[in-house]
């Protein structure tokens, strides 16, 4: 007995299950190879397994950018996929995912045998190799057709076509897969969706699963002859019989059965169910089977679940391991220690009880959707809409201890005072609104003081200019958050210029002209009365020329601690004066 991810008990197992053809993408096994070393290695391992088959090399198809156009060779997408499958499955036992039984699709039955212990790589290889090879003459003989009806369904419309369109595969219920000629499939299709039934062509030239194969009987068992198959770790619940097999039976004589029977993939689904599995994981680079699988399961309203392992661009580590995450919930066992790109260091637990202090943030309730009062978000840490007039712009916000705690790291004589940088950074902000290269003058009428309790609510208006004046007036007004009995304070005006100036000396280079020491005030500083901690304390290095002053930023490492100024424990951002 084993428990579920739902905390409930069962007694089910995990299949894996490998697809034919049809999860195939460009790239397909890049990001895994350079973010999985298990995978990486059986990778290289399948590699050099195909190489003494094949001319082409299968870390170029499946890492470079161009080797995806070799894909749409079935020599080349067969092997391909094979060693992409057996190192997802390897990926999967490495994150504790050791499946009950196996399953293939059609040439998944391959991969499957591998996994299963009853193939060596070489004679896996070889099979999936040799086999492919022999199947490009068929190439432009017929194609396949998905049908979205059950078997019982599309078996008797076939007689019309006599035995030039087969039943390939059963995968669901609902999912029928025919193959025959070209020109049988063209009218096939035109019928089913005549009457409103799901066809797809599948991509392929070649009737697989098909009397079109009969031909390659002779070349396949020569080809495959040299095979040892072995009794296998897991159990194999062969498509071919529709039952579970005795995996020595899997000589050549089975795979060419393997590549000329329909594939009854839908019966040996039930009979997994049957026989207590609640687990199907698809070991693909895309979902193929899964969706079938599904399907079949709530046929039989069994408590079983199918999952995928990748899915198309999307092959990276971190999708592997949200399968992984559904696999458990599903029931199975996993282990996300490979998932550590290193070992850490175990630490004990300290002794020191627990306090269990909260530290949820706590959403903000007094903000609203300004869209729905027509308004537009200025996208400023003060200001929260806009409201652009005809000749004008106002600018409007709500600030408060609450929502800006970091202003209360500046302090005259005890009292919260919001630094003066504030109305300079907002007359910037405001002259970017409305297209002005720089302020002119800044003029601060009186200190903004900030509640330890309750907010202040900030108003920014801009105007147009004045008969024959350039600039436009700026204004920074404020009032307690209390309703609008309160009335506003002017604590900044200020003259916005179109025109940027442009410096008389070069921005990047330190110092500039004139500079000197700065010489007052003198240390200690910040001045008496002032408390600038945290955030506020951001300029350090400072100096003078004749007309400017010119702050340097960031600091240094934060000066002893005095008793006026209170330690940090965060480095200093923002410089404010």
């Amino acid at each position: 007995m084993r428990w579920r991810g739902d905390g409930v008990a069962g007694a089910g197992g995990t299949v894996l299950v490998f697809p034919g053809q049809g999860s195939q993408w460009g790239a397909m096994a890049r990001e895994l190879y350079a973010g999985a070393p298990v995978f990486r290695a059986r990778l290289e391992e399948c590699a050099k397994a195909l190489s003494a088959f094949v001319e082409w090399d299968l870390l170029d198809v499946l890492l470079s950018d161009d080797g995806g156009v070799l894909l749409s060779r079935v020599d080349v997408v067969q092997p391909a996929l094979f060693a992409v499958m057996v190192s997802l499955a390897a990926l999967w036992e490495a994150h504790g995912v050791r499946p009950d039984a196996v399953v293939g699709h059609s040439q998944g039955e391959i991969a499957a045998a591998y996994v299963a212990g009853v193939l060596s790589l070489e004679d896996a290889a070889r099979v999936v190799t040799l086999r492919s090879q022999a199947i490009r003459a068929l190439a432009g003989r017929g194609g396949m057709v998905s049908v979205g009806l059950s078997v019982d369904e599309v078996r008797p419309r076939l007689g019309r076509w006599g035995g030039d369109v087969e039943i390939a595969a059963i995968n669901g219920p609902t999912s029928t897969v025919v193959s025959g000629s070209a020109g049988a499939l063209d009218e096939l299709q035109a019928v089913f969706e005549a009457e409103n039934v799901r066809t797809w062509r599948i991509p392929v030239d070649y009737a697989s699963h098909s009397c079109h194969v009969d031909r390659l009987r002779e070349n396949v068992m020569d080809l495959l002859a040299p095979i040892t198959p072995r009794a296998g770790d897991l159990r194999f619940y062969s498509t071919v019989t529709g039952r579970r097999i005795d995996t020595t039976e899997l000589d050549a004589d089975y795979w060419f059965r393997n590549l000329r029977e329909t594939v009854e993939f839908e019966a040996v689904t039930r009979l997994l169910l049957a026989d207590g599995f609640d687990t199907f994981i698809e070991c693909s680079p895309h979902p193929v089977l899964v969706a079938g699988v599904q399907e079949t399961i709530d046929s039989t309203h069994t408590p079983a679940r199918a999952i995928g392992t990748l899915r198309r661009h999307h092959g990276g580590l971190d999708s592997f391991l949200r399968s992984t995450g559904e696999a458990f919930t599903a029931g199975a066992t996993t282990q996300h220690t490979p998932a550590r790109p290193h070992d850490g260091r175990h630490a004990d637990l300290p002794t020191y009880p627990f306090q269990r202090t909260r530290y949820w943030l706590e959403p903000d309730t007094s903000r609203r959707d300004i869209a729905a009062s027509g308004l537009t978000a200025a996208g400023h840490p003060l200001l929260g809409a806009v409201t652009e007039g005809a000749t004008s712009l106002v600018l409007t916000g709500r600030i408060s201890l609450a929502t800006h705690p970091w202003l209360a790291d500046h302090q005259v004589a005890g009292t919260l005072v919001v630094p003066g940088a504030a109305f300079a950074e907002l007359a910037v902000y405001a002259a970017d609104r409305v297209g002005a290269g720089s302020i002119r003058e800044l003029t601060v009428r009186s200190p903004l003081v900030l509640p330890e309790h309750g907010a202040v609510r900030l108003r920014v208006e801009v105007s147009e200019p004045a008969a024959g004046e350039s600039g436009r007036t700026v204004r920074i007004d404020a009032r307690p958050d209390m309703g609008t009995a309160t009335s506003w304070t002017c604590h900044a005006t200020g003259v916005l210029d179109a025109e940027t100036p442009s410096p008389d000396w070069d921005l990047t280079a330190w110092p500039p002209p004139g500079h000197g020491p700065w010489t007052s005030p003198t240390r200690p500083w910040p001045p008496r009365g002032t408390t600038t901690v945290r955030c506020s304390r951001g300029c350090t290095g400072c100096g003078a020329t004749t007309t400017t002053s010119t702050p340097r930023s960031p600091s240094p490492p934060s000066p002893t601690p005095s008793p006026s100024t209170p330690p940090s424990s965060t480095p200093p951002s923002t410089p404010h004066s």
